[in-house]
């Protein structure tokens, strides 16, 4: 079974784009629920619409993942918006839903890739070895296939359907 924890929706970009640059100031807001539009993101959210076909319309992260993260950098106050994923969840193996349609809470997602950490989690959690740490646990980045809502705090199935995406040529971030 699969839980929504949080819900994380950021109206602006403090990191992505600010390369050589101080960070953004922008928000994290916590939500009780997200409007996922197909081919757009998550309404409200600073990569809805981005790009046609973007592959991070929306990312899910691991509820599990960022307990071990605290646990062994011993970073107890690290909260989990630092990492600005959208969707924190438990009960799913993420790396698994890469190349792969699934489901959850009735609304359709393609996974597409792992969101890859960058030097910029080092600032977040103010810990320079964030990132190196989260190499290969990042998450989930995944393109909105399916309007629908998705609420936190709700259990339910993830529906891995089972037909595999076609690997899709390298676009530009």
């Amino acid at each position: 079974m699969i839980r929504i924890h949080h819900l994380f929706i950021s109206p602006g970009h403090n990191y992505f784009g600010h390369h050589g640059g101080p960070p953004g100031d922008h928000s994290v807001i916590a939500a009780d629920a997200a409007e996922c539009v197909a081919g757009s993101g998550i309404r409200g959210d600073r990569f809805f619409d981005f790009k046609a076909d973007y592959k991070g319309q929306i990312t899910f992260f691991s509820l599990e993942v960022f307990a071990a993260l605290r646990r062994e950098l011993n970073l107890p106050h690290a909260q989990p918006a630092a990492t600005r994923r959208n969707v924190f969840v438990s009960g799913a193996e993420l790396t698994e839903l890469v190349g792969r349609e699934f489901e959850i809470q009735g609304v359709r997602f393609a996974g597409v890739e792992e969101c890859r950490p960058c030097y910029w989690m080092n600032h977040a959690f103010g810990d320079e070895r964030v990132e190196n740490w989260l190499t290969g646990r990042g998450g989930l980045r995944a393109r909105v296939l399916t309007d629908g809502i998705l609420r936190r705090d709700m259990r339910g199935e993830i529906i891995a359907h089972p037909s595999v995406l076609q690997p899709r040529h390298a676009q530009p971030v």
